[in-house]
């Protein structure tokens, strides 16, 4: 079992950067893929970005490619998404989500567990 807890979110000018924050209980969960997905108002959920167990793979949306950084510590259980450059179209619930298979999965019916999401508001 595997439980994840998001932090980091806030609001923000456009421009501005964030730091969301995964943390995750479970002695396995260096083994599991991570991902992150966001989802506003009316809109279905959708993946940002994903990384390995190993943090070696790392995987984006197009439409975070260049101003969005995902990485990891697995000593810490944590999982993190870097957003610089932030758009009033970047807001959303974040959600922060693992997956047995160990890689950077796009598609979210892949993923096992996920965290309650923190919201990111971006003002224009």
């Amino acid at each position: 079992q595997v439980q994840l807890v998001e932090s980091g979110g806030g609001l923000v000018q456009a421009g501005g950067s964030l730091r969301l924050s995964c943390a995750a209980s479970g002695r396995t969960f260096s083994s599991y893929g991570t991902g992150w997905f966001r989802q506003a108002p009316g809109k279905e959920r959708e993946f940002v970005a994903g990384i390995s167990w190993s943090g070696g793979t790392t995987n984006y949306a197009d439409s975070v490619k260049g101003r969005f950084t995902i990485s990891r510590d697995n000593a810490k259980n944590t999982v993190y998404l870097q957003m610089n450059n932030l758009k009033p179209e970047d807001t959303a619930v974040y959600y922060c989500a693992a997956t047995f298979r160990g890689q950077p999965i796009r598609s979210r019916a892949e993923y096992d567990y996920w965290g309650q999401g923190t919201q990111v508001t971006v003002s224009s």
